[in-house]
């Protein structure tokens, strides 16, 4: 009798019970003055603009609006992107020792009219004729050196980057660290090194050693190696530490409890790590050509600022098929790495 009614009375209770709700009127509270906050910044960024045309474009193609100008000028650029470029076009007097007898593999020599604008006539008129040096693959081809180029700075950046941010890791764990002031500058370090933005420190290193590939070598492996050396850091501080304090129980040293526990644990992320750094390096090193570092980002600053979409077409699906097959390449290798 004394068990019945005490569950009822466990009963009843549980009909009071109350769960505490995710939310309330203080996370409303929030969500409105966050809100708030948001409409007043998309004002002043300009995303109201950007999602009013955007709306524009688009009643514009299906035939709801006048006129837009982000469709037209989509438009625009995509006609004149297509076809691409792949042939190359050099005048023969611009060529410095040029041998008729001894052509590049697949090219020839054609002639075409010069066209001036005669004042008298008011008309356009041929003044001759000039010899150039056609070459069929010839864009392709110089698209793909400067390409190769560019793979080196994001290599030797990468490495730069892994050796800068080995020391500043170790420094920058804790139990590794000597010392708070040691683990305190590693730590500020890497934060340094990521706050300086790629184009920033090319162009200093530009300004410093000259324009070239060192510049931007260095200011990939320096940038870089701030996000590298915070995640080895991180992921030292959070392996297990039982394999660790039983090392050190036998009184290992710190670098030998770090290359018996701590690597093996945290090999596979940094792998990751290092193959996400060397396609992000390679994304950054076709542009830090603009300022001077060397890679293909000149060639595609000089055709876009001269409306070369062709050309600048051709460049970017370059670009895309190398991120992809480097893409594919590393990840094939960190596969096998770890598997080893």
């Amino acid at each position: 009798m004394n068990d019945n009614s005490d569950i009822a009375k466990v009963g009843f209770a549980a009909e009071k019970w109350e769960l505490r709700q995710p939310y309330g009127p203080k996370t409303f509270g929030l969500l409105f003055i966050a809100a708030v906050i948001l409409a007043v910044s998309a004002h002043r960024s300009e995303v109201d603009k950007g999602i009013a045309e955007t709306g524009r474009a688009v009643a514009y193609s299906v035939g709801l609006a006048e006129d837009s100008k982000v469709a037209t000028g989509t438009k625009k650029f995509v006609d004149e992107s297509f076809p691409l470029v792949i042939s190359n076009k050099t005048a023969v007097s611009r060529i410095e020792d040029f041998d008729p007898d001894n052509l590049p593999l697949f090219s020839s020599i054609i002639e075409e009219p010069i066209k001036k604008f005669d004042a008298e006539k008011n008309e356009v008129v041929t003044a001759g004729h000039e010899e150039y040096l056609y070459q069929p693959v010839g864009y392709v081809t110089f698209v793909g050196e400067l390409l190769l180029e560019t793979l080196e700075l994001a290599v030797w950046g990468t490495i730069l980057s892994i050796g800068i941010a080995i020391p500043l890791a170790y420094f920058g764990a804790k139990g590794y660290s000597p010392n708070r002031f040691s683990y305190s500058v590693a730590r500020a370090v890497c934060s340094f090194n990521r706050a300086i933005p790629e184009l920033i420190a090319a162009l200093i290193f530009a300004f410093t050693f000259g324009p070239g590939s060192v510049a931007g070598i260095l200011a990939l492996g320096i940038h870089t190696s701030g996000f590298l050396g915070k995640f080895f850091a991180d992921d030292i501080e959070n392996s297990a530490k039982g394999p660790q304090e039983a090392l050190f129980s036998t009184g290992a040293s710190k670098i030998r409890v770090l290359r018996l526990s701590v690597i093996p644990q945290i090999l596979p992320q940094v792998l990751a790590y290092c193959q996400y750094i060397l396609e992000r390096n390679f994304r950054s090193a076709t542009v830090l050509g603009i300022v001077g570092a060397g890679g293909i980002g000149v060639e595609l600053k000089g055709r876009w600022d001269q409306f070369d979409y062709g050309h600048v077409s051709t460049i970017l699906l370059a670009i895309f098929l190398t991120v992809l097959a480097l893409e594919t390449f590393t990840q094939r290798m960190r596969t096998r790495l770890i598997a080893e």
